[in-house]
């Protein structure tokens, strides 16, 4: 959607989001950009949609420069999720949130000078360094007083009788580079603090002196799992704001691969579980049938993990002349495979008594999270990006927004197991009847966007993953930022797991599937 940015102005800022959320019910903050406007200062968008109606609105606020620091009022009073990606914004941009009570860095190092999102960062100005990082047991919380002076108060983020452990960076329990600080008593978690940032790359400010072409082989890389849909979400970004229309053949193919790639991962998923909480049986089941997944990919695409695939007007090559075949045949292997799944691992006693009731969250809360996909569709949240906005061939094909209301670990992984027959159903719609016509529309060989910004989102494996592009005209981004399916489910374990079994917190990571390169970008 190109973007019609609501300003309320700096004093009015509270009032109108108050209003937006309360009164127009817009109660899922889908994203907070920050960015640097280069003469108008710094300031964030803010993404929001009204989950009854599906409509989304965007409202620009500008910061208030307070001596040499910027800030903006916190939005944590409406929307839960707005404590980690106003962090987020203070970590790259330096924008202060007023009354926000846990105002640190959170994926650069603490000592790490300056805000790299920032048009005037020198990078010269930060030396790589092996010294520990040192952390502090505090966060700050930042007001104004009555001369308009910026003044902090420390709050302790543990007492002194507080344990505190560790719970990653390790695979497989925590995917390998994410940390949680847990806070116990004895065996029961009061609180955890997640560190991010282990693997990450900044690959949004790298977009920054990027051509368009050039950014697409960043997309594949965040999550791996999703690699098809991310790398749709940015072609989607770039081909609304160009103005591109779309063969039929190149529509049907990007959806059968979507469908696809969410089959692989959702297999990935199921045999993680198990791993997760002990169970190698499964494990080695949903691994042999991914691989059977994987090759009708490869066969067209040449990748397996990484795909590189789709392009700006269109795919990189035509199919291969056996993927019709390919697919149909393994549709035919698949559907009796899932039920095994469940038999091994998902029915089994020990995985109810692990799952069920575990990592509890109501949908008037996981809607405040943010918390998309299958996670958040079990605590009866329709957010389905396939049918709120549909893109591709997903309005022209029929199949279920898979949803339950037990709002546990169960039904999170339940709907996993649904969602791969429905997207068996929608491959199985569309193989037959893919259209005659070109798989790429000729673009120029440089390619500069209009002037004006626009937000375009997809249904990844794990939720939705959407890209916010400002443009100024040239042939690189202004700003590129995406909007990462897995960070707001991190946010929401905290909640999730107060007074939970610090044994439960593995198995609720593994039921949320969450992949870190997706997280820290």
């Amino acid at each position: 959607m190109k973007l019609e940015n609501i300003e309320f102005g700096y004093d009015s800022f509270v009032e109108g989001m108050t209003k937006l959320k309360n009164e127009k019910h817009f109660d899922y903050l889908v994203t907070i950009v920050g960015e640097d406007f280069g003469e108008e200062g710094l300031g964030c968008v803010y993404i929001l949609e009204n989950t009854e109606t599906h409509e989304r609105v965007s409202v620009k606020q500008i910061a208030k420069t307070a001596g040499d620091d910027h800030v903006l009022p916190t939005t944590m009073h409406l929307w839960k999720i707005s404590e980690i990606l106003e962090r987020e914004v203070y970590d790259f941009l330096g924008i202060k949130f007023l009354g926000h009570r846990d105002m640190r860095r959170l994926y650069l190092r603490n000592d790490f000078k300056g805000y790299p999102l920032r048009k005037n960062y020198n990078f010269a100005d930060n030396v790589y360094t092996t010294e520990d990082d040192v952390e502090a047991d505090y966060g700050c919380e930042y007001s104004l007083d009555g001369n308009g002076k910026l003044t902090a108060k420390k709050n302790l983020l543990f007492g002194e009788e507080d344990f505190v452990v560790n719970i990653g960076p390790q695979h497989p329990s925590t995917h390998g580079v994410l940390r949680l600080q847990t806070v116990l008593d004895g065996e029961t978690i009061r609180r955890i603090y997640p560190h991010l940032g282990y693997i990450h790359r900044g690959i949004e400010k790298m977009c920054e002196s990027y051509t368009y072409p050039q950014t697409l082989a960043l997309t594949d890389r965040m999550d791996y799992l999703s690699a098809m849909m991310n790398r749709h979400a940015l072609v989607g970004v770039i081909e609304e704001a160009l103005g591109v229309e779309l063969t039929d053949r190149i529509k049907y193919v990007r959806t059968i691969m979507d469908e696809l790639q969410r089959i692989d991962s959702h297999l990935l998923y199921l045999g993680c579980c198990a791993q997760d909480l002990g169970a190698l049986t499964a494990f080695l089941y949903s691994m042999r049938d991914r691989e059977h997944v994987l090759n009708v990919m490869e066969e067209t695409t040449g990748g397996r993990l990484i795909q590189n695939y789709y392009r700006i007007g269109g795919l990189q090559d035509d199919i291969d002349p056996n993927f019709v075949k390919n697919v149909k045949d393994l549709i035919a292997y698949l559907r009796p495979m899932v039920q095994e799944y469940m038999d091994v691992f998902g029915d089994n006693v020990i995985t109810h008594n692990r799952f069920e009731g575990v990592g509890t969250m109501d949908k008037k809360n996981i809607i405040s999270y943010g918390v998309t996909g299958c996670s958040g569709r079990a605590s009866g949240w329709n957010n389905d990006v396939r049918k709120n906005h549909p893109y591709a061939m997903y309005d022209k094909v029929d199949f279920k927004e898979v949803t339950r209301n037990t709002c546990d670990s169960m039904g999170r992984y339940l709907n996993r197991i649904d969602e791969i027959y429905q997207s068996l159903n929608i491959i199985e719609q569309l193989i037959d009847n893919i259209p005659e016509g070109d798989f790429f529309i000729k673009q120029k060989p440089i390619i500069k966007l209009p002037e004006g910004q626009w937000y375009f989102s997809c249904e990844g494996s794990r939720g939705e993953i959407g890209v916010y592009l400002d443009s100024r005209g040239d042939k690189s981004p202004y700003r590129l930022k995406f909007r990462p399916m897995g960070l707001n489910h991190v946010a929401a374990m905290d909640e999730m797991l107060r007074g939970s079994k610090i044994a439960d917190l593995i198995t609720v990571g593994a039921a949320l599937d969450f992949v870190i390169p997706d997280i820290d970008r």
